[in-house]
């Protein structure tokens, strides 16, 4: 994924000894990208990168589906893939990184109760490391997400989406949610709706900057934060921080002659990442780097030093929440102790 370009934006790594849970990413093989774990651990390996990543938590992302069958069962194959990934990273044979202790999938939860079933079959596919769903639920009016196909926009407010959450609670289940910013309300009150079901809201809420978006930066923050601030009423929700670099926060990074350096990210993502750390506080938040989406954006390392500099007025206990224990606790990770 252009590596040439990336290569010209290489750093040394900040604080190398931190250790580092990172809480996001995916692995696939598409047509025009390959990212599975030897790629991965090219970027995350302390061996190769310099960073301490620890360990991670594969994050949902249609890859290895199982080519035919009844559709809503399709998933289980990305369940199977993640969970032997999982395996492989635990053997050591490929160095110290515990890649996909942790994972998260997909189901519909708009079958309601019946995707109970559904949830048990991944669950008996990888039960040291599964950990919940991630459904679909983007939607924009303009059309940030073309040619992607967008969710009903009241879907989280539908009584059969909610049945569906209720029974990843049931099981001890996390709910991870991608939504747009102007979509956070319907988050709050989903958290409101089920206060007992773990809500993980990935990339940081998604304050759009494309298309339509394009030159509202300041009126987006503002509706962002005010969006954001409603989440975090609600004990139930953690927040990842990360993924702000992708096309749709409108920042450019991948139409650039030479990639961004971290002090580059810094000064672009800091606002909202300083924003979203004082409203839910670093006992909620955990670091993702969601590669290889954010890769068309920056290298892995540099995104990590950026994380670092945005975080260095923190205490060693705070950061340690951000950077490991809160992505352990939430996610379950074995083999590894939150403070």
């Amino acid at each position: 994924m252009r590596a040439d370009w990336l290569a010209q934006a290489q750093e040394a790594p900040l604080e190398p000894d931190l250790p580092i849970v990172d809480a996001h990413h995916h692995l696939w093989k598409l047509p025009h990208d390959t990212y599975l774990l030897d790629e991965f651990l090219a970027d995350a390996d302390p061996q190769r990168g310099g960073h301490n990543i620890v360990a991670s938590v594969f994050a949902e992302c249609a890859a290895m589906y199982r080519p035919d069958g009844p559709a809503e069962l399709r998933s289980i194959g990305e369940v199977e893939f993640a969970n032997g990934v999982g395996a492989q990273a635990a053997s050591g044979v490929f160095g110290p990184v515990k890649a996909c202790a942790a994972m998260f999938g997909s189901a519909d939860l708009m079958l309601g109760d019946r995707v109970g079933a559904i949830l048990d079959l991944h669950m008996a596919r990888a039960p040291e490391r599964y950990r919940g769903v991630r459904p679909i639920v983007c939607a924009d009016p303009h059309g940030a997400l073309d040619p992607w196909p967008s969710a009903p926009a009241d879907m989280m407010e539908s009584a059969a989406f909610r049945a569906g959450a209720r029974e990843l609670q049931l099981r001890g289940l996390s709910l991870d949610i991608w939504v747009f910013h102007h979509q956070l309300e319907q988050v709050a009150k989903l958290a409101a709706a089920a206060p007992d079901l773990t809500i993980v809201l990935d990339h940081i809420g998604t304050p759009l900057g494309m298309g339509w978006y394009e030159g509202r930066r300041d009126e987006v923050f503002a509706a962002w934060r005010a969006g954001l601030a409603a989440v975090a009423e609600r004990p139930n929700v953690r927040l990842k921080l990360g993924g702000l670099n992708m096309h749709f926060n409108g920042f450019g990074w991948h139409e650039r002659a030479r990639p961004p350096t971290s002090d580059e990210l810094v000064a672009a993502n800091g606002p909202y990442y300083a924003a979203a750390i004082d409203l839910f506080g670093p006992a909620r938040c955990m670091f993702e780097s969601n590669f290889p989406m954010d890769k068309r954006a920056c290298g892995y390392g540099v995104l990590w030093n950026a994380h670092k500099k945005m975080t260095a007025g923190f205490s060693a206990d705070e950061r340690r929440l951000m950077f490991h224990d809160v992505a352990v606790g939430t996610y379950r990770i074995e083999g590894l102790t939150s403070a």
